[in-house]
């Protein structure tokens, strides 16, 4: 198979579109035949070494952690998947024509193959952070970074709770956050004193996606630390924060299958930009400005 890959550290220039060894499913996984794949900002920080603790480059570097496709083989001990079925999910090294899944849901008909793509990684963590914060109906919710692939999944998810929802962006995402039914605010300092405004009253609970604003700012939001939620402050938890990377508070299967649920009923739209993987190098130019609206995806 082909598959994106990298063998030094650096930008885009580095990628390469190329021969690979086929994967295979173990217990617990499926493979499927790629349809679509998308790009998240894990990815380029992979490219860049900034996750290699700096140690040198060994060998070769892939990438991509969602992706949706056709089932065409079938790990032990799975059950309620067959070859031939149409899904989406996470997996690992999933910018490729062949991908391992680790949990998936069945992809509904009505959704296009690259939106199916882009909403592996950020259903999940949407779900994950509204259920951390126990996101419920009348709720006020602010989403620090509302217009990139996991704020705007975010933003949409909390609303189909009943939450009221109030995220940040660029000026030029404004009328996009509207769009999903957001009240924007612009992101950048002074933005507490914005959300506060927005609100006209308390706000229950913070999540940062984005991890560009000062977490004492943020905190000074909510009603107490712990109901502000990091997936990009790592240093958060020292302030009493809480900093989530999808380990142990994570239920992929479950969370997938409310994606799905949600993309079936057009509660979840997500906005894409589709590149072949030969351009992928581009996309991941787009990635690196983050200024995302809405999700970038490969498609073989």
């Amino acid at each position: 198979m082909r598959a994106l890959q990298f063998r030094a550290y650096g930008g885009p220039e580095v990628l390469e579109w190329a021969e690979a060894p086929d994967p295979h499913a173990g217990p617990g996984q499926i493979r499927i035949a790629v349809r679509a794949a998308s790009v998240n900002p894990i990815d380029w920080k992979a490219i860049s070494g900034a996750m290699s603790g700096g140690q040198p480059m060994v060998g070769t570097g892939y990438l991509g952690y969602d992706a949706a496709g056709v089932v065409d083989e079938v790990g032990e001990g799975v059950s309620g998947v067959t070859v031939g079925d149409e899904v989406f999910g996470r997996g690992q090294h999933t910018q490729a024509e062949l991908a391992v899944l680790d949990a998936w849901a069945a992809k509904p008909r009505s959704v296009d193959w690259a939106v199916a793509a882009a909403a592996g990684v950020a259903g999940e963590t949407g779900e994950r952070g509204l259920r951390l914060l126990d996101v419920n109906a009348g709720d006020t919710l602010f989403v620090d970074g509302g217009a990139g692939g996991v704020g705007a999944a975010t933003v949409q998810m909390a609303l189909a709770r009943g939450a009221n929802v109030i995220a940040s962006s660029s000026e030029a995402n404004h009328d996009y956050l509207r769009e999903i039914g957001a009240t924007p605010v612009l992101y950048g300092q002074g933005v507490s004193e914005r959300v506060r405004a927005a609100a006209g009253g308390p706000i229950d609970a913070v999540f940062d996606v984005a991890g560009k604003t000062p977490v004492e700012e943020l905190i000074s939001l909510a009603p107490e630390p712990s109901q502000v939620v990091t997936i990009a402050n790592y240093a958060a938890g020292q302030a009493g924060a809480r900093v989530t990377g999808g380990g142990a508070d994570s239920r992929p299967m479950e969370a997938l299958a409310l994606v799905a649920e949600l993309l079936a009923q057009n509660q979840l739209v997500i906005k894409v930009q589709t590149f072949p993987f030969d351009r992928a190098a581009e996309a991941y130019r787009i990635s690196l400005s983050g200024h995302v609206r809405g999700k970038l995806v490969l498609v073989p």
